[in-house]
């Protein structure tokens, strides 16, 4: 059959095309109630990126000091002091996120399996209590809690067993496994939550085939429940990586400036704290900050890819 094509009018008065306008009165609306959020970020996120790029070119704690170009970058990256709080920042991070997401993970299920709604609530108001404390607080009642005499709680409990009082953060072999459990009693709350939640999404009829084929609670659990979840628990696990590099307010509190007991608490955070207000050295400073946003965006890209590849279909 031959094919017939029909003739397209041109310039056909009576054929109206309907043209949407670039920019319609609508969307002036919504940029004038989003002006402010936008100068915002244009102002106090944008702009401070920007120019702390510059900044970590020059000498000196302004953009009048000299060029030095990357000379920064240099000093920075054969600092051993650098290292070794990128080697602290990375063990008290990876430690806190790996056991924070596990036993939280762990700790969901046990709730969420319970068949009692008020106990369901009763545990998850217990556990999201401590995420309500505010950092500096938790840092407070912890110094206390870990107090290396006898007079500390947790080393009072220990003699009753015959052990003597450990220096949780005056001793370097202690103080970052002390900063780790501290931390995880902050976000355990937290995480808990979210997974109860994401439980909640999980199809009944996944657990309904695996019983019919006579599969354990156990093995429901492992070859279910965590191949479900498993986006949910890589976002955590790449919220959790992200916050630990950015560790400052609780070695601070605790260690002070120079991350005592004998740098053991020196995070990257707080070596670039050094460096911008007590040394007056801006520019290596914002080139630390620099590095330490390439760290974490090559390892948030790693997390993403092995995210990607291993998804659950």
């Amino acid at each position: 059959m031959p094919k017939v094509e029909v003739p397209i009018p041109k310039n056909n008065p009576n054929l109206v095309l309907n043209k949407k306008k670039f920019l319609t009165s609508r969307d002036w609306a919504g940029f004038l109630f989003s002006a402010p959020l936008l100068i915002g970020i244009l102002a106090f996120s944008i702009y401070p990126m920007f120019g702390a790029l510059v900044l970590s070119f020059k000498r000196g704690q302004s953009y009048e000091g000299a060029w030095v170009g990357i000379s920064n970058y240099s000093y920075v990256l054969s600092d051993s002091l650098f290292w070794r709080s990128i080697y602290n920042t990375f063990y008290m991070g990876i430690l806190a996120v790996v056991l924070g997401v596990a036993s939280s993970f762990i700790l969901a299920s046990l709730i969420h399996n319970l068949a009692s709604h008020k106990l369901k609530n009763f545990f998850k108001g217990v556990y999201f209590l401590p995420n309500v404390v505010s950092l500096v607080a938790t840092s407070i009642l912890f110094s206390f809690l870990f107090n290396p005499g006898s007079e500390g709680l947790l080393n009072y409990v220990l003699g009753f067993v015959g052990i003597d009082p450990v220096g949780w953060f005056t001793d370097p072999k202690y103080a970052r496994f002390s900063i780790v459990l501290m931390t995880l009693w902050g976000m355990l709350g937290y995480n808990t939550i979210i997974f109860i939640a994401a439980l909640t999404s999980v199809p009944r009829d996944l657990y309904e085939a695996a019983e019919v084929d006579g599969a354990s609670w156990l093995k429901k659990w492992w070859y279910i429940t965590i191949p479900y979840l498993r986006p949910i628990i890589m976002f955590m696990i790449i919220i959790g990586t992200i916050n630990a590099m950015k560790r400052f307010t609780d070695v601070w509190l605790i260690g002070g400036t120079a991350g005592n007991p004998s740098g053991s608490l020196m995070t990257a955070v707080l070596y670039i704290y050094r460096n911008a207000f007590l040394s007056g050295q801006m520019g290596i400073a914002t080139a630390a900050s620099y590095i330490l946003f390439i760290f974490i965006l090559i390892l948030t890209i790693l997390l993403l890819r092995f995210n990607r590849r291993n998804n659950f279909d």
